[in-house]
Formats: structure tokens, sequence, C-alpha cells
């Protein structure tokens, strides 16, 4: 048997990431470079067939340190079993943590299970304006910590120097492999990690500018046992596997392909980030959207109850798509938090629209668009999900998918951050939507609920 004959029977890249839309990120970029891929809902009970690349979907950005670390080690030891080459842990491409975590202890723990001494932090993603320079990430034009994710309400992003960030969360040494390094290609980058681990670095923030940067870490990491980073590094990882006679590029061509998903559709949207405002905002200038009030959650009104009774007008009147969200701005939430206390705002939104998933989904809604990684997680979860088919892309870091189970759904999973400014509509029709005709914006205001 051929090697790439072994190779088909077994996946080669395992990935561990640390919410439900880093995920399908993630899985989205490895697609694109022709391995076919599937996201699991957190550690299965059985193992996917015909799959180059696993990614399992955890919900472990901002729960306990500890916690985060358990899961992860979970999703390791059974990502080994599948037979796993090489290991990836993903995170948000803004590096999203606190002081405590998690993103270096997780990475800690994965190191010391994996037996392994050294890996590179790279959460770099050009096409969504993600660079790094100097050990400084930028977010376009701006540095992180004034691009809006210092307002963040669970993770708030202060200090753009990932070096720095990263050295708060672990005893391991933390260095830097410099732009001037990077833009020299494979044999630089890799004769800078040969440096540092000389000093005792266990860590490596990269920086990176362009997507042929990450093409060129990519290779150069293609013998470490686990890479860490955004989605951006991933691209350069399924050539090492071509190289390596593991993967047949010819495979590559069909890894998108996706079955074809009738059904009604419904747009949920839990994040309060300045991209997904945008969206809210754009599709309330001509399409119905309903708004959830934590609040109103908290003091008891009906007002899962009230949503489905929107969207079902809309939906048995003609067939539209109805947006439902609890998207508002950092000042809002922060107003809200102060009220209901952070853990107990975030829970009731996730939970409300979570049950509001559930009922449209026994109402014959098959399509779904959700924005908001916490948001994702719970949606899918209430939909019973298990495993996500990744497709084409959406837009960059976000591709179509589609359930594998009993009932077939379509679904587009969207970090908060993610998604040019029509992205809901976009997405749809990805997914098959075709009662997209264009409405009068006069219908769609008035089509708007606010509670």
């Amino acid at each position: 048997m051929s090697a790439q004959q072994n190779a088909a029977t077994k996946p080669l890249l395992g990935c561990i990431a640390d919410d439900f839309t880093g995920a399908t990120d993630l899985a989205n970029m490895l697609v694109r470079e022709g391995m076919r891929t599937v996201q699991t809902i957190g550690v299965p009970d059985s193992a996917p067939q015909e799959v180059d690349a696993i990614v399992v979907a955890l919900k472990s950005r901002t729960v306990p340190a500890a916690e985060a670390v358990a899961d992860s080690l979970a999703a390791l030891r059974w990502l080994q079993q599948q037979g796993c080459r090489q290991f990836f842990f993903k995170y948000c491409s803004t590096f999203d943590s606190t002081p405590q975590g998690n993103i270096g202890p997780v990475t800690d723990a994965l190191l010391q299970a994996l037996g392994s001494d050294f890996t590179i932090a790279c959460p770099v993603f050009p096409e969504t304006g993600r660079t790094l320079y100097r050990g400084h990430l930028f977010i376009q034009d701006q540095l992180l910590n004034e691009s809006g994710m210092q307002n963040h309400p669970l993770t708030p992003m202060t200090d753009p120097n990932l070096v720095r960030v990263l050295q708060q969360q672990t005893p391991s040494k933390v260095g830097l492999i410099g732009y001037p390094a990077v833009s020299q290609g494979v044999d630089a980058i890799r004769a800078g990690m040969d440096a540092l681990r000389q000093q005792g670095v266990r860590m490596a923030i990269v920086d990176a500018l362009e997507n042929q940067d990450l093409y060129a870490i990519g290779a150069a990491c293609a013998d470490l046992p686990l890479v860490t980073g955004g989605s951006g590094v991933a691209l350069g990882l399924p050539a090492n596997f071509v190289r390596a006679g593991l993967l047949n590029p010819q495979q590559g061509a069909k890894a998108s392909e996706l079955p074809a998903i009738d059904g009604l559709s419904v747009v949920l949207a839990g994040s309060a980030s300045k991209a997904t405002n945008a969206q809210v905002d754009a599709w309330k200038e001509k399409r119905p959207a309903f708004r959830i009030d934590p609040l109103a959650l908290a003091g008891g009104e009906p007002v899962v109850a009230q949503a489905l009774a929107f969207a079902q007008q809309h939906l048995d009147k003609d067939k539209q798509p109805v947006l439902i969200y609890a998207t508002t701005t950092p000042e809002q939430v922060k107003q809200v938090q102060a009220k209901l206390g952070v853990e107990r705002a975030g829970l009731l939104i996730e939970q409300a629209l979570a049950d509001i998933a559930a009922a449209l989904l026994a109402r014959g809604v098959r399509r779904f668009v959700i924005a908001g990684g916490e948001t994702s997680g719970a949606v899918v979860k209430a939909l019973g999900v298990h495993a996500l088919r990744i497709g084409a892309q959406i837009d960059p870091g976000v591709p179509a998918t589609a359930s594998i189970g009993a009932t077939p759904l379509a679904l587009a999973l969207k970090s908060g951050n993610f998604g040019s400014i029509d992205f809901f509509e976009k997405a749809l029709l990805h997914l098959g939507e075709n009662q997209l005709g264009e409405n009068q914006l006069g219908e769609n205001r008035l089509g708007e609920t606010r509670l």
C-alpha cells in the first residue's frame, strides 16, 4: 500500500480550536489548500471517515484555565487515537486571552503531552487585516489595543506586544522570530527557531505580513509536533504532507463539495463586535429583524416566544429569512453586565438564541447563519449538531458547512469580527437561499421589532 493510500484511511492533521467559529475558520483554510476536513463539536464518540484533517471545536477560550487545559488534552488524546501525525492549537487572530490564559497554559500542556520542547505562536491573518511586526499585533492599520478589542467584554486586549502578553500566561520562556528573518524564507525561519531553542525558548511569536510569509512559516514547521496560531498559519501545513507523499493533491479539487440542503433560513447574531454591529445595521435597512433585550429576558418577559412569533410570521408570509439578534454596542453591553453580571448576561443571550434555534429547527428551518463564537457554540449544541463537513469560503475565515447526521443542516458560523458588511445575505446565498429579492426599505423598517 502506498503512503498516499495509507494516509487516506487516517487523518494527517489533528486540530484543537478554542471556540466554534474559530474551528470553522481553521477548517476553511485547510479545505482551501486541498485537505478534506471535518469539524467535530467537542470530542466525538466516533471517528469521521475519509478525511485528511479533523478540527475539534471546544468552548475553552474564556473558561477557567484548568478547564481549558483538561478539555484540550482530552481532544489531543482522541486525535492521537485517530492516527494524526501533527497537531494544531487554534485561537483567535486577535489573540483573545487574559493574563491568566488560556493560550499559554494550553500550549504548555500540549507541548508536555507531546514530549516536545518548542512551538510557534502566530495569530496572523492578512486577509482580515491581522498582521504582526516586531511582535506587535495590528488590526488593519491600528495596534490591537486601539482597534476596539480593548473594549471586548470578556477578553479586553490592552497590550499589542504579544511576547509580553504570552509571557504573562506561561512559565515557559517566550521569544520572537522577527520579520527580517521571516522575510528571508524557510531556511531563515528554521535558523531562528534553532537559535531560540538554544536559548531555552519554548514558544516563539512569529511575525508575518502577507500570505507568502505564512506559507514559509508553515513549511518551516513541518517537523514540529505542535503548531499554534490563528487559522492563517495553517495555510502552509497541507503542502508539507503533499511533499512527504502523504496527501494526494488531486483530491483537493473536491475537498469543498457539500450537498444541497432545502428549507427555510434564519440569521442569529449574538456578537457585540464592530463588524457584526455593522452587518446587523445593514440587514435592518431592508429586511425584518427582531432584537433580544437581555434585561427583558432577566425580567422574565416571554422574549423567546415573541421572537419565534415574529420569525414565524415572516417565514410563513413570504418565506423570507429574518434576523434575530442581541448584538449591541460595547457601551450598552457594559451597562447590561453591570446590572446582571458578565457571566449571567452572556449565558442569558446564548440560551435564548439556542432555544430559538431549536424551535425554528422544529418548524422547518434548515439553513442557519450564526454570528459570534459563544453564540455559535450554544446554537449548534441546541441543534444537535455533532460534526460538520467544511465547504467553500464565503468570506475570509468563514466557510459554508453542512452537518453530518440524521437531519442535514446548512450552517455558516461566523466569528464576530469577520465578514463584509453584507455578510448575512452573502452567506444565505452560499447556503442555497433563493428568496432574497429586494424588499422595500419602508416595509423592513416597520418589520423590525425591539423589546
